[in-house]
């Protein structure tokens, strides 16, 4: 070995990992990163706004339908509803035990509900019926992504690996995404547009079968009603509401979210200006998923111990420049640094955010309230790729470098309310 070079052995994630696979609980830690693999695999494929199905989807409707920029981002907004109510699949599934579980039951049927959704789509060119049957492959996938929130937040807090099962979640979504980008690029290129979103529903409708094979992985008690439990659930239900430090972080984050945003307008701007290909479009989404491979990894190796304030700052600092980046795109090469950076710089502030969310969630309120800071992602990010788009066709007339410049300054404000929050170690320690 070269001198200089560190041995696996010393990295900080190969001794995090060889101080887990020596607990007790390790086989136990071992089953759920596996399934949480498998989970979020194929969430990354099926999720409709980003998994496969997402550009053939916009292709479909600009293509066929010639809808604006606008038009899809509203109509399609729709998709983020389900994702939104999430607390509410939390909520019903913390309180009611289904069949003596209160996890594994509704994820056997979210899945079977998901299959049969995706499968309806594969037979629909209409846009309103296809936007309804998409929005019902939502709905199951949210409740799907909602369950397994609350198993990682559960056994994150009881095995002390919120940060090791945050981390896996993310990286294997974003693996998922990066290889269906590319899948649903090809698509287009190969098939009719109305073939290539057929073909993709077709793919996601057969990625939901992993999880009900993995369902064994969960190792879950049965549970029935019980009043006294149900009394401390309620206790604990009441109590989100109370707690400072999960207030801040819900303002934290919809204040970084909420930007205008440009997805939409970028496909567009891409496909009518930068004369892009779309298996390259494809491909630029690919890229960015991994970045976000990437960003996890930098932040396992090199960040977890930073504290949470700077941290913060960081993660808001990066996602301006990088957004900033954008103005520069303008060919091939610079659209895949642009891309890569943008989604490394995405994934640093995601896991910061959400393994401090995980590690603050009340005991036997975990659905509920990782399911609602998951939430204000979810509504932030739809009003923001809709305020993007209105700006886009309606004050910049199809220009996307003053729409950059706009979202970047609002990123760079949530650098103003961190004072505001006075989010710190010892105050989120003492939950």
């Amino acid at each position: 070995m070269a001198a200089g070079v560190p041995r696996l052995s010393a990295t900080p994630f190969a001794r995090t990992m060889r101080h887990m696979l020596s607990a007790p609980e390790s086989n136990s830690v071992r089953r759920l990163m596996l399934f949480f693999a498998v989970v979020y695999t194929v969430e990354g494929i099926g999720q409709a706004k980003v998994g496969i199905v997402w550009q053939p989807l916009t292709h479909f409707l600009k293509e066929v339908y010639g809808w604006t920029p606008l038009q899809v981002a509203a109509s399609l907004s729709v998709l983020d509803v389900p994702w939104i109510i999430k607390p509410l699949y939390g909520a019903i599934s913390d309180f009611v035990p289904l069949f003596g579980y209160r996890r594994r039951s509704y994820l056997l049927l979210s899945n079977t509900a998901a299959i049969t959704a995706f499968v309806w789509v594969t037979q629909l060119v209409a846009p309103g019926v296809l936007i309804f049957a998409l929005t019902l492959t939502s709905i199951a996938m949210a409740i799907s992504s909602t369950l397994c929130g609350a198993l990682l937040v559960e056994n994150g807090q009881r095995h002390n690996a919120s940060a090791a099962f945050v981390n896996q979640q993310w990286l294997w979504f974003n693996g998922a995404v990066a290889a269906t980008s590319l899948l649903g690029g090809w698509l287009i290129v190969w098939l009719s547009s109305p073939g290539a979103l057929h073909a993709a529903a077709g793919i996601a409708a057969v990625a939901p079968l992993m999880v009900l094979v993995c369902l064994h992985l969960i190792d879950e008690p049965r549970t029935g009603i019980d009043l006294s439990e149900l009394r401390g659930r309620l206790a604990s239900f009441l109590g989100t509401f109370r707690n400072r430090t999960l207030w801040l972080i819900a303002g934290f984050l919809f204040c970084y979210y909420f930007s205008p945003g440009f997805g939409t307008p970028l496909y567009y701007n891409m496909t009518d200006h930068l004369k892009f290909s779309q298996d390259f479009i494809g491909l630029l989404s690919a890229v960015s998923a991994v970045g976000w491979v990437a960003g996890g990894l930098a932040y396992r190796w090199f960040l977890a111990r930073m504290e949470t304030l700077p941290l913060l700052r960081l993660s808001i600092v990066l996602g301006t420049l990088s957004t900033l980046t954008f103005l520069g795109m303008v060919d091939p090469v610079s659209a895949v640094v642009v891309y890569f950076l943008t989604g490394a710089a995405g994934m640093i502030a995601n896991i910061a955010t959400l393994s401090l969310a995980a590690e603050h969630c009340p005991p036997r309120a975990e659905g509920f309230t990782f399911a609602a800071l998951m939430s204000v992602m979810n509504l932030a990010t739809p009003l923001s790729d809709t305020i993007g788009a209105f700006l886009y066709d309606h004050v910049f007339h199809a220009e996307l470098a003053p729409l950059v410049i706009v979202s970047a300054g609002f990123t760079a404000f949530a650098l103003v309310l961190i004072p505001l929050f006075r989010i710190d170690v010892a105050k989120c320690a003492s939950g």
